[in-house]
């Protein structure tokens, strides 16, 4: 009976030892299968996000390549287009589209040193050591570094010496850290967003002003030209060269004002047409009508030029030289081109802006443009998760508009910040 008893007792006990092992393998199995199902989600989500940011960035170029070529502005649709931009639905997924002029900003490969110089937080050695950085020669300048000093780092590399390829490659520069490069923008949405504006609360950190610090990414540039070519689409006239019958003829002046222009040669800019009182070769109006029209050089492709319809009071003050006077006048530009439906269609408007004198316009008429073709296209992707937000995919492009299709000059695509 007592043997019974204890059988009895050894099989309960390992029937619960065997329930026991099966709850846990149970409760293994499905932690297991949970962790599938949420990584099949992710994945799931992240190939949703890949596809429908992409057809963000193809939307952008379709809008880009329908737009109008006469000038460009921050009114056309690549720019100010709520609608078909910001949130729009596909396939579980939302996406918010932002389009930059890339000719709105100064481009990193021919900006001067005055023209850093005048940027915010810009400190004079390390506007020397981008000019080192860019320079074809390893001669260090008075307060910048060659290649000795890169070389000399834990992980050491040559400095570029020619031009950068990518803005990002400014990081590589001497004292430029990511804070002063990106600012507080760094989800680069060209807005003032809660945790940009918290102080040290949380990332980014931030002086917590309630202004945005959009960094040196919002004002300076790699890729941006200017095609040599007027608003029609025509080569521009060189006024170095030809008759004055031929410049009568190419830019519908009268034969007294070409033979003028003739006689004036050799010029080393377009403002060089225009002076103050008797040195003046052309009368303002006419130069305006012409301005579009006209070059210095040959070339097909003049990079750098800043396109006044679209740059920043900050990239304008710059490209002016900076100080308080500069400062004025790119305020009367932005202003003046607000009261324009499409911008302004020819350099030569610049001479109707309040404070914008005959010695400014000379030194900026050849670094200026209304026109643009290179862009910066942002796509955000974020999954929707029955109404909550889920994965999170950035692709970032930047395309020359001229070539059909439009070349990229640079692809990137990954998580956000």
């Amino acid at each position: 009976m007592s043997n019974k008893g204890n059988n009895k007792g050894l099989v309960l006990v390992t029937v619960l030892w065997v329930i026991v092992v099966l709850m846990v393998i149970v409760s293994v199995l499905g932690r297991q299968s949970r962790l599938d199902t949420k990584v099949c989600l992710a994945r799931l989500e992240g190939v949703r996000c890949k596809w429908a940011s992409r057809a963000g960035i193809e939307k952008a170029i379709g809008i880009l390549n329908e737009d109008t070529r006469e000038s460009d502005c921050l009114t056309d649709l690549w720019s100010d287009n709520e609608e078909d931009l910001n949130d729009v639905y596909l396939q579980n997924c939302w996406f918010t589209v932002r389009v930059v002029d890339e000719a709105s900003k100064l481009n990193i490969n021919t900006v001067t040193k005055g023209q850093l110089l005048a940027l915010p937080e810009m400190l004079e050695e390390i506007a020397d050591a981008i000019i080192d950085w860019r320079d074809e020669n390893d001669t260090p300048s008075t307060g910048g570094v060659e290649s000795g000093y890169y070389e000399n780092l834990p992980f050491g590399y040559m400095a570029r010496n020619g031009p950068l390829r990518t803005i990002r490659e400014l990081l590589l520069v001497k004292d430029v850290t990511e804070q002063l490069f990106f600012g507080e923008d760094t989800n680069l949405n060209g807005q003032l967003d809660y945790n940009e504006q918290d102080g040290e609360e949380s990332l980014p950190y931030d002086d917590g002003d309630s202004e945005l610090d959009k960094g040196w990414i919002a004002y300076l540039t790699c890729y941006s030209y200017d095609n040599n070519k007027d608003a029609e689409g025509n080569k521009k006239t060189n006024i170095n060269s030809g008759n004055a019958s031929q410049l009568s003829r190419s830019l519908g002046i009268s034969n007294d004002q070409a033979e003028k222009i003739v006689d004036g040669r050799d010029y080393d800019s377009i403002g060089d047409l225009i002076g103050n009182g008797s040195n003046s070769i052309l009368d303002v109006q006419t130069f305006s009508k012409i301005a579009d029209k006209i070059t210095v050089v040959d070339s097909d492709k003049i990079p750098g030029k800043v396109n006044i319809n679209t740059a920043s009071e900050i990239v304008l003050t710059a490209l002016m030289g900076g100080g308080d006077s500069a400062e004025q006048t790119a305020e009367n530009i932005i202003a003046y081109r607000e009261t324009l439906l499409y911008g302004m269609e020819s350099i030569g408007e610049l001479m109707d802006v309040p404070s914008m004198s005959v010695n400014t316009f000379q030194k900026i008429a050849d670094l200026v443009t209304t026109r643009s073709d290179v862009y910066s296209i942002r796509c955000v992707a974020t999954a929707d998760r029955n109404g909550k937000k889920g994965a999170k995919l950035e692709t970032e492009a930047v395309v020359d508009r001229v070539e059909s299709p439009c070349k990229i000059l640079f692809w990137y695509q990954g998580a956000t910040n």
